[in-house]
């Protein structure tokens, strides 16, 4: 009999995170294939505990923002820790696939036989303090910020097994907490299920789509500058911005700036923003660092070519001058050439369509990647 997997996270179920999208599509898979499972979250714990404790984080973030970001990791991990223990209690076997270090964290100290393993993927970029400064709610080598990195220190260190989703984490990752060396690991992309193509050609009514939380470290600003570039190029693109976030009235304003605001859509939170990519002619993304985007994964399942920085794991998920372009992070006019050269040329723009759905089929189709990553969560 196979064991049990436990996917654990300080995540609500429903969400538009990409640790969201990896566990839901998870779950499907391991559904799909009749392999017994359960999400663990804090809200598995007594909701009358919960929803007052959770609710007080936005008077808490009135005096501080530092101290809503503590309040937020500390009963998150606390309430997921209580849920841990009920479920673990008689000591069954099980593998615990935690979504985080504070996740993992809870799942260590909650866990209560050595056959309850603790594997925990590595979605983060970095590390969760970095991740914290690029939403500027904490400061950059500050006391929480030490702390942050203090917990994944011990907490990785203690785990059965690591999955990383780029060899480019792993490196990170090793380079900062040299102990993980001698802790078995695979590194399993991120991974989608087929979306398959349209029956029908859908009519392309934008140039560019660009997804994320409108926030610093999502760098839509650099998006914006690359539209006006192509404006004083005298070839002007058209671009959808989809996502929410504290940046919203700051990118608005700078698109009013730059004399561009008839070429940008801000389309907002949209719960089917990856369906959106198939009205586009490319997916851009332009933040300045990422572990492994699924945001560039949906628009290569449906046969999108992709524009982005070759930043962190982005050159593990595409070709440069195959599926898409690595654009520069500090020239907008060269990163404005490279996309019109691509989307203007008939020939070059088909193979790159042909070859983003190829790409996904062999590296990030789920059916193949999560037998992949079941394998080694069972047997680590």
């Amino acid at each position: 009999m196979s064991k049990k997997i436990l996917i654990a996270t300080i995540l609500r179920p429903e969400g538009a995170t990409g640790v969201q999208t990896h566990f839901r599509t998870y779950m499907k898979y391991l559904k799909k294939n009749a392999r017994q499972y359960d999400l663990m979250t804090p809200f598995n714990a007594p909701v009358w505990l919960v929803y007052p404790v959770f609710g007080l984080r936005k008077l808490v973030n009135l005096f501080s923002q530092e101290i809503g970001v503590w309040w937020y990791r500390y009963w998150h991990t606390y309430f997921l820790q209580i849920a841990l223990k009920r479920k673990l209690q008689d000591g069954e076997e099980c593998v615990i696939y935690a979504q985080c270090p504070l996740s993992a964290k809870a799942a260590l100290v909650a866990r209560k036989s050595p056959s309850q393993y603790v594997v925990m993927v590595a979605h983060f970029n970095i590390s969760q303090a970095d991740e914290w400064v690029g939403k500027g709610l904490i400061t950059n080598g500050g006391r929480l910020y030490k702390s942050i990195q203090a917990v994944e220190a011990k907490v990785l260190s203690k785990l059965d097994g690591i999955v990383f989703v780029s060899d480019f984490m792993r490196r990170e990752l090793v380079a900062r907490i040299p102990a993980i060396k001698i802790i078995s690991y695979r590194i399993v992309p991120n991974f989608l299920p087929d979306p398959g193509l349209q029956a029908e050609p859908i009519k392309v009514k934008t140039d560019l789509i660009c997804i994320g939380t409108l926030e610093p470290r999502k760098n839509q600003r650099y998006a914006l500058e690359i539209v006006a570039a192509s404006v004083r190029l005298g070839r002007p693109l058209s671009l959808t911005i989809v996502g929410d976030g504290p940046d919203r009235v700051i990118l608005e304003t700078l698109a009013d700036k730059l004399g561009i605001r008839k070429q940008v859509l801000f389309a907002g939170y949209l719960s089917n923003a990856a369906e959106q990519i198939h009205s586009h002619s490319a997916c851009m993304h332009v933040a300045q660092l990422e572990n492994l985007p699924i945001t560039l994964i949906e628009a290569l399942s449906r046969s999108v070519p992709v524009f982005a920085p070759a930043v962190g794991g982005v050159p593990e998920v595409f070709n440069d001058g195959v599926e898409g372009r690595f654009i520069p992070l500090d020239d907008p006019e060269a990163a404005v050439r490279m996309i019109i050269q691509w989307l203007d040329s008939p020939h070059i723009y088909k193979q790159a369509q042909q070859a983003a759905r190829s790409r996904f089929l062999e590296c990030f189709e789920a059916e193949q990647v999560a037998a992949n990553l079941t394998n080694f969560l069972t047997h680590a």
